[in-house]
């Protein structure tokens, strides 16, 4: 019964087809290259950002590691991606180990159990996106596999300034066009049938940002 429904439903298909009707040219007139200032492109993304519940710092690279260590906690395992740059990194103490997966068939990688049971994830982002509020993580050694910026419960993202930029066909030039792509766009959430807001269900439930400058 069902195989005599879809060829139904694809001679239907055909015949609609038959006399080869031509698809209208879709007019792209929207904007592809940015005018705005960079710093109002940095403030447009904080805006989206907070607005989407992430929490945003501001950053330079002598003061990251102190941040990255104020955000971890005074107890905390958290796991990095195999090419983060070791400087942004506090150093190990009795309460704040790194686990530090690596690429190397001999190297150390968490399964979903592993991940679960460390309390934050430390990854760069490959470039973001200000009029949108979202952040694309496209699986670079210094961000990591897909799995190890979902699990985690708490997201420590770090965004270079120079990778912000304000429109979608920007962000999307600086993609790789087969790269494993993971949009961020403020910590995990979703609604029920009555919009009640849940947070933490597709991932991370806490998510800070820090605008390295």
């Amino acid at each position: 019964m069902s195989t005599d429904a879809k060829t139904e439903i694809l001679a239907r298909i055909r015949g609609a087809l038959a006399d080869q009707p031509t698809a209208p040219t879709v007019e792209r007139i929207y904007r592809t290259v940015s005018d705005r200032p960079a710093a109002e492109v940095l403030e447009m993304l904080e805006d989206r950002l907070v607005d989407y519940k992430a929490t945003v710092h501001h950053e330079n690279v002598e003061t990251l590691p102190a941040r990255i260590t104020e955000l971890l906690g005074s107890s905390a395992r958290y796991v990095v991606p195999a090419g983060l740059d070791p400087s942004w990194l506090p150093a190990d103490t009795d309460t704040l180990q790194m686990i530090r997966e690596s690429t190397d068939e001999r190297g150390q990688v968490l399964g979903v159990r592993e991940l679960n049971a460390v309390d934050a994830v430390v990854t760069s982002s490959t470039v973001s996106c200000a009029e949108t509020g979202t952040i694309f993580l496209t699986a670079r050694p210094d961000e990591g596999r897909r799995a190890i910026s979902l699990v985690p419960d708490h997201h420590i993202c770090v965004v270079p300034a120079a990778s912000v930029v304000e429109l979608i066909p920007e962000a999307l030039s600086r993609v790789e066009p087969i790269a494993p792509i993971t949009m961020i766009s403020g910590p995990s959430a979703t609604s029920d049938i009555e919009l009640e807001r849940v947070e933490g269900v597709h991932g991370p439930r806490r998510l800070d940002v820090i605008l390295l400058g």
